[in-house]
Formats: C-alpha cells, sequence, structure tokens
C-alpha cells in the first residue's frame, strides 16, 4: 500500500516564521522522516524569490516585502489564498526537480477540474493559468497565448526550494480573496500579469474546502 505525506492543517501563519519553521525541518529530517504537507493562509505579504528584481514590486501600499530563498520573482500572499508547502524527499520518491514541479501543477489542474475549471501550464513560466473569458473550455492554448498571456489569468503561483534532495515552500492557490495587491506588483515578475482566484471566475468555494481538496491531491502526486 502506498505510504502518503501526512498533511498538517496550520491555519493562518506567520510568513516568515512558517519559512523558518520549514527550513529547520529540512535541516533536521534524515532518510527515515516521513514527508509532509503544510497547508495554511498567510496574512497580507510580499515575498521575493532569491532573484527577485525589486523594480517588480512597483507600490507595495503598505504590505511588508520580505526576501526568501525560494526559486522565482515576486508574488502575493494574502487571507482566501490556500498555501501549500510539500516538504517532499526527492530522492527517496525517485524523482527530480523537473517532475517534482510537474506534479505540484498536477494537483494543482486536478483540483481545478473538480471544479469544473480548465487550468493551463504555459511554457517558461510555472504556475497554472485560465482563460479568463472562459475558463470552463477545453481548447488548448495558442502560441499567442502561450507567448504573450493573452486572454489569460493566473489563477496559482509556484516558487520551491530544494535542499539535499529535500523541498520546502511550494504553490499558492487563490481561492477568494482580495486581489487589488496584485496591482502592486508585476506578479512573478510578468507586467501586466492578471491574477483571478475561484471567485472571480464564478466558483463558490471556501478555504476549508480549497484546502483539503488540494492537500488531498498533493498527498496523491507524492504518495510512495
Amino acid at each position: 500500500m502506498a505510504t502518503a505525506p501526512l498533511i498538517r492543517r496550520l491555519g493562518r501563519v506567520d510568513y516568515a516564521a512558517t519559512v523558518e519553521a520549514m527550513r529547520a525541518f529540512t535541516e533536521a529530517r534524515d532518510e527515515h522522516t516521513p514527508d509532509e504537507i503544510w497547508l495554511c493562509e498567510h496574512a497580507p505579504v510580499y515575498t521575493q524569490g532569491v532573484a527577485g528584481k525589486a523594480e517588480h514590486v512597483l507600490d507595495a501600499h503598505g504590505i511588508p516585502v520580505v526576501q526568501t530563498n525560494r526559486g522565482g520573482q515576486v508574488t502575493y500572499h494574502g487571507p482566501g489564498q490556500v498555501v501549500a508547502y510539500p516538504l517532499i524527499d526527492l530522492r527517496r520518491l525517485g524523482i527530480f526537480v523537473k517532475e517534482y514541479v510537474f506534479r505540484l501543477e498536477n494537483a494543482v489542474l486536478r483540483t481545478l477540474e473538480r471544479h469544473g475549471v480548465t487550468g493551463h501550464r504555459v511554457r517558461g513560466a510555472p504556475g497554472i493559468y485560465v482563460r479568463l473569458d472562459y475558463p470552463f473550455g477545453h481548447a488548448r492554448l495558442s502560441e499567442d497565448e502561450q507567448r504573450s498571456f493573452t486572454g489569460l489569468g493566473k489563477i496559482a503561483a509556484l516558487g520551491v526550494k530544494v535542499s539535499q534532495h529535500r523541498t520546502y515552500h511550494g504553490v499558492a492557490l487563490n481561492v477568494a480573496m482580495d486581489l487589488s495587491p496584485f496591482d502592486g506588483i508585476n506578479p512573478c515578475g510578468y507586467a501586466g500579469l492578471a491574477t483571478v482566484d475561484l471567485a472571480k471566475i464564478g466558483v463558490s468555494t471556501d478555504w476549508d474546502s480549497a484546502a483539503r481538496m488540494l492537500g488531498d491531491h498533493l498527498a496523491a502526486q507524492f504518495a510512495r
């Protein structure tokens, strides 16, 4: 029988303290430590990746900007967003980072499918996107949509850190939140990129339900 990661529901927690807890967990674990998935939400905060450029923060409007050690550029976390932090031993699972990211995205895609929403990958831009005009259609993205994000909105952002083949940080799915803070940044480094949540595209669900669903799909992706 497959062994799935342990899911921990943390509720609303401080961003910086949670990153420190993930780092400590990752440094202290050994080859026998069970994998875990932490589900939480944060008070409003902008987070910058290792290579994050200051010019992508346009106007923070008093929201803290925190430097962090994940990959990627700037993003926003806030209430109404499910943040999932998988703490996975990739070597034990037998996969590499590219496959890990693929599985993270798969979990989001399957969560969206449960709500009748079609999510999309965009080449070279990790995360999951939806068509703004009709998020429930199944047609593939065109080359123009892939190249310029034409008509697309980002609904889930990824940012990962791998240390000694063990992961932390993770994925954020926008459920029902105040989206206006995304106007203060170039989301993930892309000027003008629209950001949406499930509520904006007509899906009614609550944080607990979305967190449970995403957590279950992540656990299935990383069972061994």
